[in-house]
Order: C-alpha cells, then structure tokens, then sequence
C-alpha cells in the first residue's frame, strides 16, 4: 500500500532588483522554473516583481533568493512593508540618477574630444582615456557583473549587449593608446573610440533612468489603493481608548470610528449608528445605514455617526488587502501576447550576438585586415543598437498602468487574459445604478396633496427637520430649500427613526416625516 502525500502549493510575489530588460525577466523565469519544488514563475518586469509557486516542503524562499542571486538580481523575500519598498526604490532611483549626471558630464568633453579635435593633440588619446574610466569602472558597471554572471550559466540579457560593444571598444581603444606602434608599423592606424564608449554609456543610463521613473509613476494605483488604509486606529483595550498603528490591530479589539473615519478593518458594529461610503466595494456611491449586528469593510468611509467597531479581519486578511493583491496579480499577470513577445526576448540576444561577429567576419573577409576597425565599429554598431528593452517593455507597461487605472476608478480586471479579451467584447449589462449615475441625490420636483394648508409654514418646518438628519436623500432636501433663501430652525426635539425617516417638535406640536426610496 503507498502512502500518498498531497502538497500545498503556496503562492508569493516577491519584489526583484536588478533587472534592466525582458531578457533579464526571461532569465529569472526560466532559472526558477528549473528549480525543484517550482511549479510555475512569471516576472512583471513593469512592476519590479516576481509571482512563485511553489511547494514549501521542498523549497523555502531564501533558497529563490540564492537561485535568483547567482544570476545577478536580488530576490527580496523578507516581509517589506510599502515604505521600505518605496524608500528601496527612491534610493535607488536618486543612484541611477547621480550615474547619469556624471556619466553625461565626463562623457560631453571626450565626444568633444574624439569627433572634433582627434588627433590634434599628442596628450589626446590619454585625456579621453583618464575621462572615459570612471564611466566603465563605476557609473557603468553594474553592466559588466550583469553580464559576468549571466555568461556563468550560459545566459545573455542586455547587459551582454552593452558590456561587449562598449567593453570591446575600450580594450581596442586601451590598446592602441598604450601600443599604438603595433598598427602603424602594419601600415594601420590605430583608432581609438573612446568617446562612444562613453556615449554610448551615458545614453543608456538616462534610458534606464527614464525608464524606472516612468514604471515608479505606473505603480500609483496600487499605492492609491493603499492609502485607503488609515495610519492610525482609535482601539479601547483594558476599557482606555488609545491610539495604535494599524499594523498593531488584532482580530477581537474593539475600534472607535468616528465621524468622517475610513474603516480601517473588517469587523461588526457594536454600538452607534451611521452611514458608510461603500463605493470602493459595491460601485454604489450611496452612503449605506449600518447599526448594531452589521458589517463593515475596510477603506471605506464613515459618515455623520460614530461607531464601535469588534474587528474580525485585519491586515492582510481583510478585503480591501485581498483586492490590492488581486490589483497585483493582474498588473503581473501576462497575456497570449506578452508570452509570444518573451519567446522572442528570450532568443533575442543570442540571435543578436551572432549577426554581430557575422557582421565583423564578412568585413574581414571581403575587406581584409585593413578594413579591421571599421569592420570592429559595424559589430559595435549592430551590439548597441539591438537593445530589446522596448520590445519586452511596452505590453507589459501598458498592462500595469491599464489595470492600475481601472483600479483607480473602481474597475478591477482579474488578469491580463481578460483584459486582452475585452477587445471582442461588443455588449455591456451593468446592474449596478452607482456604476451609470453620479450618486448624488438631488431635488428636481416638489409635488404637495391638496389642502395642505400654509404651504411655506409646511416647507419651513419640513426644512428645519430634514436639517438634522445625516441621510442623504435629507441633505438633498436640505440643500435644495437653502438654495431657495429658506433658514432652518431649531426644533424643540429630534428623532432619527432608522429606516423610516424623522420625527420633531416644533412650540409643542409633533411632526413625522417619511421618506421612500424607490429604485428604478
């Protein structure tokens, strides 16, 4: 008899830095999806992220950094929260910026130098190079050990791009500064390509620099939807009302909200009555009545009344926190075309690199030894501009910033299959009215029964009633006789009757009002 063992496969996204084009995602896809206990790996390269599931029997997290580390990228599998990451991010964009300044000011005067005055001056040669170095050695070279440690496992990404057309021109152009004997004795002179190494450096970083500004600016919906979140809790532990950060709030702690609070749990009322703003959940921008025994969610907004709140879900658990991650998955989510563009970035380097030495071969071959540099220029050529960033960029920018916008405006897309779908889609039933209408009740007529009486007495008390109540069809009323000069007074009693509408006294009589709402 076998025993047989079922596995749980835990599913994570986990933030990655490091990577600069789709071939990068590629490699981490493909070196995690190698690994034992991997089921599947999808890398968001937009969104900086990597979605694993695995089994957590065979493999941990810190064993996905380690895979992911020997290929040069970095794996943060500790529990970050959004400041940590967005200070990460910051820091690192305030780096990329300073390599781009500096780069860009040493590389101006050796452009200069090479294209304008080459050969004019016997110290030349050497001024570009004491420019040039600083540029490879530090603001460039994280290109290097990228491509280092891809070319260890057989791999090449746009790191190897950059780092041989630019490495290979600073050694030949090294060499003939240090020997250039070597090629005037063969009747050759002896090049030096100093300043497009340098530019071409330079042009990079300020693409790179860019480019991780504008994925930081696609990211704002998520963060936005954060912000539905409060800081700070109003809890009563021990009976003594205290303030708490939110991540402090455990399932069973009674919240205190009050007037215009967002809700920052899920949980039940025990005690008040009031209305809250659940437009974020339902689409429908109608505050809903909540008392004693209802639920509430969190990020969404608490009205007029105050309530105690027993919480039963909270951080990652409540959800609001489930959306975010939804919002998450389908920004990394990839759709049929996006999986055909990583087929191509995948072989797209190798492809690149062997047109590159074809290109110098056939200068060689039906040139001969004396058209060596500029068959060497042409290789340069063909390894710089074969940059395939855009190529693994643009659809899943576009899916990032397409969800995150929905998100903004309370559409949620599950994933990137349904939102590359949608194109046939040729009919819409919406069954929602907040999703169609503004949501904000309004006065358009006023119909009195026959023989009311004193018709301006009767709408200055209804008026004066309606003052005092927090329902918003009551403050559409009210806004509406205001808007016609009339003053509330104050009445001598007030009754909210939860459901059915207001009752008042005015000098000793009893007025009731009654409010029906019919939705069409």
């Amino acid at each position: 008899m076998e025993a047989r063992i079922d596995t749980k496969l835990e599913k994570k996204t986990f933030p990655v830095e490091g990577m600069t084009c789709a071939s990068c995602a590629s490699s981490i896809e493909s070196m995690l999806r190698a690994t034992a206990g991997v089921q599947e790996a999808n890398v968001n390269f937009a969104g900086k992220t990597v979605q694993v599931a695995y089994e957590p029997t065979i493999i941990k997290p810190l064993q996905l950094k380690e895979t992911v580390h020997e290929i040069g990228f970095e794996l943060l599998v500790e529990e970050q929260t959004e400041q940590e990451l967005e200070q990460r991010e910051v820091a690192s964009l305030h780096q990329l910026r300073i390599k781009t300044v500096v780069a860009g000011m040493l590389a101006v005067p050796v452009f200069i130098l090479g294209m304008f005055f080459h050969g004019s001056f016997s110290w030349g040669n050497w001024a570009m190079l004491l420019l040039t170095l600083p540029i490879v050695v530090w603001a460039g070279r994280h290109f290097y050990t990228g491509a280092v440690k891809q070319a260890k496992h057989w791999r090449a990404n746009m790191d190897t791009l950059v780092a041989l057309s630019t490495g290979i021109a600073f050694a030949f152009s090294l060499f003939n500064t240090i020997y250039p004997s070597f090629f005037l004795n063969r009747g050759l002179m002896p090049h030096v390509y100093y300043e497009a190494v340098a530019v071409i450096i330079a042009f990079i970083l300020l693409g790179k620099f860019l480019e991780e500004r504008a994925k930081g600016r696609s990211a704002t919906a998520i963060k936005k939807l954060m912000g539905l979140q409060p800081k700070v809790v109003r809890i009563i532990r021990n009976e003594v009302e205290q303030e708490v950060p939110l991540e402090q709030v455990q399932p069973g702690d009674l919240v205190v909200l009050l007037p215009g609070d967002r809700v920052p749990v899920d949980g039940e009322v025990v005690a008040g009555a009031s209305y809250i703003e659940e437009s974020m959940l339902s689409g429908e921008p109608l505050p809903v009545q909540k008392q004693k025994g209802d639920q509430v969610f969190a990020g969404t907004i608490n009205q007029k009344g105050s309530l105690q709140l027993l919480a039963r879900r909270t951080g990652s658990e409540t959800i609001l926190a489930h959306i975010i991650r939804m919002v998450q998955e389908a920004q990394g989510s990839k759709a049929p075309v996006q999986k055909l563009v990583d087929k191509i970035a995948g072989i797209f380097v190798p492809v690149v690199l062997l047109i590159a030495v074809l290109t110098l071969v056939a200068w060689l071959v039906f040139g001969g030894q004396s058209y060596w540099s500029e068959g060497l220029v042409s290789m340069i050529s063909v390894l710089v501009i074969a940059c395939p960033c855009a190529l693994g960029l643009a659809t899943p920018t576009a899916i990032m910033v397409g969800v995150g916008r929905g998100a903004e405006n309370g559409i949620l897309v599950k994933d990137a299959v349904s939102l590359e779908k949608a194109q046939h889609v040729n009919a819409v039933l919406l069954d929602k009215t907040g999703t169609i209408t503004v949501g904000k009740p309004a006065v358009t007529d006023v119909s009195w029964a026959g023989g009311v009486g004193d018709k301006p007495a009767l709408e200055q008390l209804f008026f004066s009633m309606e003052a005092q109540s927090e329902h918003p069809v009551a403050q559409a009323i009210y806004t509406h006789y205001k808007e016609q000069g009339l003053k509330a007074q104050q009445p001598d009693s007030f009754t909210s009757i939860t459901g059915h509408g207001v009752e008042a006294s005015f000098n000793g009589k009893n007025y009731l009002t009654r409010v029906a709402i019919i939705k069409l």
